[in-house]
């Protein structure tokens, strides 16, 4: 089993949903770049959604997915939210990804 299988085992295994009062924060990593998106499943739509390009950083690292964390909160408060529910999907809390959510916490939204 590869890792992207053993990810995907785990996503399936603890599918979180969003509704329009706690949309879901859903997390891409790879290699290069990592992407995040707040989802509304009731209606089917991405509300806000950030990437790591947006960072203005040449290298992506722990720092760069902070700061991503904070321009996604900062977008995701112009979009009147401040509670949300965090989809890891399947990545492990930890480095980029825990980083990109304490980066959310900073900005002021709720988990």
């Amino acid at each position: 089993m590869n890792r992207n299988t053993a990810r995907l085992r785990r996503k399936k295994r603890a599918e979180v949903p969003g509704t329009a009062k706690r949309p879901r924060l859903s997390v891409y990593r790879s290699l290069r770049k990592i992407e995040a998106q707040i989802i509304d499943d009731e209606a089917g739509k991405t509300l806000v959604s950030a990437q790591s390009s947006e960072t203005g950083m040449k290298d992506f690292d722990l720092k760069a997915a902070e700061k991503l964390g904070a321009i996604l909160a900062e977008k995701t408060k112009k979009a009147g939210i401040t509670e949300i529910v965090f989809d890891r999907s399947g990545y492990k809390y930890h480095g980029k990804v825990k980083a990109l959510a304490e980066g959310m916490r900073k900005g002021g939204i709720n988990f």
